[in-house]
């Protein structure tokens, strides 16, 4: 062995890891399993209801605090869902660890790459992954950076050459002295830059955040004040005042939509994993399902990264049978593994006919490889520029096509010179024609997302003609305005360059991101899909990130979205689950917020007009469960994936608007002017209540389908049979003629307020304020 080629002795691996030097455990990018508990659990919603659910507690009143399953619930589906997602990822990039060959001892060893240390000897050859940064020491390789740079073509290293972690070995051998370990590889470094943790950008999550962060204005002032007035002026026992005053704090906490919203979107991610599709975070289901523009990669998303033979065209009048003999006896021979090679051995079946004397591997500095055969000749594959030297006009307009051209010649003796070829002696047999396999339903894909007014925008690293004819055979309607990055001098204007163009080459990982920021800018929800540590910067910057498995680890662990067929055309099935959510929650949102706004207002009232809360916490668990919950969590069964208009909290609120106004009226009506004692007017506003509520969820179920008049029905029996059985629980007073009949006239009133406040409604923001969906409450 040389002796620059002579490696590390144990003696110097170990003063290495003293020094700091060892490769060491890889940090990953997903969330720790505390910070993802802690995240769910220390929220400003939990904290006000754990608040009131320890109010009730310490005053005794046991039987209101049911609604803490609800929030116990939804806390447990958020970190379930979010472990299981970073379980799979940790679990991917685990199988996906290489392990690496060294020279330690002076001899070859296998070691895990954790065991690596600076000054290591690496022993590199075709098909192997580059973990560490490293210099060639001994040896030439043609290595692929797709990852790290997007381009897919083939880069030579040579002796003192830099190798870069995350770029694989397509052929040669070589050995390679580490130069960084850990953080300071350049891959790592690149990771580092988007180790900061993504806020998921969910409407459905911002709007609840919104609501719960404008009812805490109110909870905690009303609380006391109602909590002080009940006590000091009424004179009413602390355990009472509590429970009064919880009552109307519960009610402007919407808990039952929060968990709606978490089981729906669980739901979801749980039929898109049965398609092979991890979502790290449920809210991001609802994400992709916004998003209007989609920038996809080309190697490795619109493609899988292979090639095949578009067609073979004889050049010569040689025998068939004895040229396509030493063809394939050329494949037998050859070491070379690249796409090009795989597909050429695929159209030629490798068999080995004549026995081989001498052999030059294919080198892309080159641009050409032989195999000489005993006593038959040599076959020479390579580029037709270095085979043929002036093009014929079909080959050059195959080459115009974006396809690679690859010309298969002849020589009746043996060659065994590496940097230069016979001259005037290489007789063309063969002229193949490769192209890049286009994923399947790669046109259907990109069809579906022209149709439903998502732009579509192809970034890669590649020539701009291979990128733009990829895009063309793939259907993009864009194909031709295309532009290549690298031309481009001085400031660039991103706006611009967004606006115009449909496809962009030789792209930097610094000018993605700032591509999708110029998107993002032009007010767009911007998508992007990547597989490399190129695409890390746009994939953090990006309002919803994808990956594919086969990708590298970082991208994998950064992405909210991971593919794990690797296949981008499984993305409409993402876009359909998330509209089904946004679609069911939106329409019966509007039931959740009319508790709201009733609340808000009657505690108002309640508070100007020093007299109690009308209601209980286990008055109000009692619609929760039969008016808003078990309506609301059957139809998430139904399937509504037309495009979603509108905002989801503008629509909710509005929908609500009527419902809440007309009870909070019915409470301060009844509060002053029915004939009736304090348990009798309490019962009446309650069944009032639970009246409003279901109308507003018939509504909501217009038009009618047998399973929505089923959910009626149930609906109706439930909360009735509920009253009549337990009334004692719900504080229920025996109803009396007179109040049945009070009942009645008010039930009368309160339609007519609702169509009346309807109309109001309908007058200021018009009938279609709510264009999200067409099935108003």
């Amino acid at each position: 062995m040389k002796e620059n080629v002579s490696g590390l002795s144990l003696q110097e691996v170990e003063e290495r890891r003293r020094q700091g030097q060892g490769e060491g455990k890889t940090e990953s990018i997903t969330k720790k399993t505390s910070q993802i508990i802690y995240e769910n659990i220390v929220t400003l919603f939990n904290f006000l209801n754990f608040l009131i659910a320890g109010l009730l507690f310490a005053a005794g009143a046991y039987s209101n605090m049911l609604f803490i399953a609800i929030i116990i619930c939804n806390i447990c589906i958020g970190i379930f869902q979010e472990l299981k997602a970073k379980k799979l990822v940790d679990e991917l990039s685990i199988l996906n660890r290489p392990s690496v060959k060294v020279i330690r001892e002076g001899k070859e060893v296998q070691i895990e790459l954790d065991e690596i240390v600076k000054d290591d000897l690496m022993v590199l050859e075709s098909g192997n992954q580059i973990c560490n940064d490293a210099a060639v020491a001994e040896g030439n390789l043609e290595v692929n950076e797709s990852l790290l740079t997007g381009e897919s073509d083939p880069i030579i290293k040579e002796k003192e050459s830099e190798l870069y972690s995350g770029s694989f070995v397509i052929s040669g051998k070589a050995y390679a002295r580490v130069t960084h370990v850990g953080e300071e590889n350049y891959a790592a470094k690149l990771a580092s830059e988007v180790k900061k943790e993504k806020k998921v950008a969910s409407e459905l999550l911002g709007s609840m955040r919104k609501v719960t962060k404008f009812t805490s204005f109110f909870i905690l002032p009303l609380g006391i004040l109602l909590f002080l007035e009940a006590y000091f002026l009424r004179n009413t026992p602390a355990d009472t005042a509590i429970v009064s005053t919880s009552a109307a704090l519960l009610g402007m906490l919407p808990k039952g939509l929060v968990l709606l919203i978490s089981v729906s979107l669980a739901a979801g991610v749980i039929r898109l994993a049965k398609m092979k599709i991890l979502v790290q975070n449920i809210y991001s289901l609802e994400t992709l399902a916004h998003v209007d523009t989609i920038c996809l990669d080309k190697t490795g998303t619109i493609t899988d990264g292979n090639l095949k033979v578009r067609r073979v065209i004889p050049m010569s009048d040689f025998n068939q049978g004895e040229i396509e003999a030493l063809v394939k006896s050329y494949m037998a021979a050859s070491d070379d593994n690249n796409a090009t090679f795989q597909a050429l051995k695929e159209q030629f079946a490798p068999e080995t006919v004549y026995l081989p004397s001498h052999k030059i591997s294919f080198s892309s500095k080159r641009k050409w490889g032989s195999v000489s055969f005993q006593e038959a000749g040599t076959i020479f594959v390579g580029a037709p520029e270095r085979l043929l030297g002036e093009l014929p006009e079909n080959l050059e307009q195959e080459m115009e096509k974006g396809h690679r051209v690859i010309v298969i010649g002849y020589t009746g003796s043996g060659w065994d010179h590496e940097e230069s070829l016979p001259e005037n002696r290489i007789q063309p047999v063969y002229a193949v024609v490769l192209e890049d396999t286009i994923r399947k339903n790669a046109r259907e894909t990109l069809d579906f997302f022209r149709k439903e007014g998502v732009d579509v925008k192809v970034i890669s690293g590649d020539h701009v003609k291979t990128v733009s004819m990829i895009a063309k055979r793939a259907g993009l309607n864009r194909w031709a305005d295309a532009l290549d990055m690298s031309a481009l001098e001085g400031k660039i204007d991103y706006d611009r360059i967004c606006r115009d163009f449909a496809v962009f080459a030789r792209v930097t990982p610094k000018q993605k991101q700032e591509l999708v920021k110029a998107m993002k800018r032009q007010g767009h929800k911007v998508a992007m899909t990547g597989d490399g540590v190129n695409d890390l910067l746009a994939l953090r910057e990006a309002d919803c990130s994808i990956a594919v498995a086969d990708g590298s680890d970082a991208s994998r662990q950064i992405s909210q979205i991971v593919l794990m067929d690797s296949d981008f055309t499984n993305l409409p099935q993402v876009v359909m689950e998330g509209r089904k959510v946004v679609h069911n929650v939106t329409r019966t949102a509007g039931v959740f917020f009319i508790k709201t706004i009733y609340s808000v207002l009657a505690s108002l009232f309640c508070l100007v007009s020093n007299v109690p809360f009308p209601f209980i916490p286990i008055q109000i668990t009692l619609i929760d469960a039969f008016v808003e919950a078990f309506p609301s969590f059957v139809t998430i069964l139904e399937s509504d994936t037309r495009r979603i208009q509108g905002t989801f909290l503008k629509t909710a609120l509005l929908k609500a608007m009527p419902y809440g106004v007309t009870a909070a009226l019915m409470i301060a009506q009844i509060s002053w002017m029915a004939p009736f004692t304090e348990p009798q007017r309490q019962t009446v506003m309650y069944l009032l209540l639970i009246f409003i509520s279901a109308a507003a969820v018939i509504r909501s179920c217009i038009p009618f389908t047998k399973l929505r008049i089923g959910i009626c029905t149930l609906m109706i029996i439930g909360i009735t049979g509920s009253l009549i059985v337990l009334p004692g629980l719900f504080e229920i007073a025996p109803i009396t003629f007179s109040m049945g009949v009070f009942a009645a006239a008010e039930a009368f009133g309160t339609v007519a307020a609702v169509a009346l406040f309807e109309m109001i409604r309908n007058g200021i923001f018009g009938r279609n304020y709510g264009k999200r969906t067409e099935l108003p409450v």
